[in-house]
Order: structure tokens, then sequence, then C-alpha cells
């Protein structure tokens, strides 16, 4: 995996970290802000997760594995997509990171997503995570 090129995103959430934690791990509020994408994992560590959904018209079907899970904390899985147009071998996938950090009601949230290809295609990533990050934000504050 490339390490060098890990992408990141992050915001603060005027709200606690236990709502934040909830917006990202409940499967109904996940397809409000991540481009309408539903999500299948029973959130353990080891279990497989799912996102299915349509992109540009196209549907599509990425999975990974959830590697950890600290409630209102942490939460770390593996992601490949067969639209990335590499091969499914474990070299492929990214690690994506969500981090959470609470005071005073507020939480910071940072997105990190390793094994990026390029400059650009972290760019890229980081960009999305933003958008995903400001959806997250809006959702959880309204």
């Amino acid at each position: 995996m490339n390490k060098t090129y890990v992408a990141s995103a992050s915001t603060t959430i005027n709200a606690p970290a236990s709502k934040v934690w909830e917006a990202i791990t409940k499967p109904e509020m996940i397809k409000k802000y991540m481009f309408g994408t539903d999500v299948v994992s029973d959130w353990k560590v080891g279990s497989p997760i799912v996102y299915r959904g349509e992109w540009q018209g196209k549907p599509f079907e990425d999975k990974g594995q959830i590697l950890e899970i600290i409630p209102e904390k942490s939460l770390v899985s593996t992601h490949w997509s067969p639209m990335s147009g590499v091969p499914d071998q474990p070299e492929n996938y990214h690690k994506v990171s969500y981090q959470l950090s609470e005071s005073d009601g507020r939480t910071d949230v940072t997105i990190l997503q390793d094994n990026n290809a390029s400059e650009e295609e972290k760019a890229h990533s980081e960009t999305n995570w933003m958008v995903v990050l400001e959806g997250l934000k809006k959702l959880v504050e309204g």
C-alpha cells in the first residue's frame, strides 16, 4: 500500500460525539449524506462492510472490512471499488479512518484515506471526503 498519498479531510460539528457516531454508523443516516449510498454492516471488527448505490448513472457495489471500532472515537475499515479499475486484491484497498474527538459538546471529525496512487487521486479523495463531511455536519447539526 502507498502510505505516501494519504487524503485527509476534517471538520468540527456542533454536537456531541455520541450524535456524530450515530450518524456514521446508522445506514439510514449515512444514506442522507454519502451520495445516497446504502451501507450494510453489523459494525463488528472483522465483519464486511458493503456500499451500494448509483454513481453517474451506473450502479456500484464497493466493499471492505471493519478493522477497528471504538464507539464515539474511531471507525476504521478497508475499502475497494470496482469503479477504481484495479483488481480486487489486498494491495488495492484503501484504509479509511474516521477519528472523533469531543470537547465542550463539539466534535472534531477527521477522515483519512491511505493508498492513493498519486497526488491527483489524493486531492480527488480529499474533495469527496469534504463533501461527505459537509453533509454529515449539516445532518447532525440540522
